[in-house]
């Protein structure tokens, strides 16, 4: 008789930023560098928003805007630009990446600490069929409190943390 090994990996907490954030930009709340989101026509399928996690449809209205996913500024605080829906949609907090980002690729993965600093042993750039499988890598350090992946163009797109 073999022995099977059943521990499968934790599971991981997906986020998109936070529901009263993204309605705040929404209403004309200003953004990281204190602009009101740009309405744009989305074109193509290169529009993920970041709040959904899902894609913004060709022709539908977009808004564009500065995000640093970090309550204060500070060093290693990144700011990008990011895309939302312009119309409310439910914000995705799941135990699973979506399926679109495993064509995220190259996509940028990184750790950060309690204080919200980059643990830069943890960056990596994968392919996005490897996405999850880093972010467990990296959730394994106990110097790690989450993750933050980003396209090749280093724009934020979720928060990965400990399921």
């Amino acid at each position: 008789m073999t022995a099977t090994n059943d521990t499968a990996p934790p599971k991981l907490i997906v986020r998109g930023i936070p529901t009263e954030h993204a309605q705040a930009l929404r209403r004309g709340g200003p953004d990281a560098h204190g602009q009101p989101p740009i309405a744009a026509v989305a074109r193509g399928a290169g529009n993920p928003c970041r709040h959904c996690l899902q894609l913004i449809a060709d022709g539908d209205t977009k808004l564009v805007l500065a995000y640093r996913p970090f309550g204060v500024p500070q060093p290693y605080a990144e700011t990008g630009p990011v895309f939302l829906h312009q119309t409310a949609c439910a914000r995705y907090d799941a135990d699973a990446l979506p399926a679109w980002f495993a064509h995220l690729t190259p996509a940028l993965v990184r750790g950060y600490d309690a204080n919200d600093w980059i643990v830069y042993e943890t960056g990596r750039v994968v392919a996005g069929t490897e996405l999850a499988e880093a972010c467990h890598a990296i959730l394994a350090r106990d110097d790690v409190a989450y993750v933050h992946i980003r396209s090749r163009f280093n724009c934020f797109q979720c928060r990965v943390e400990r399921g």
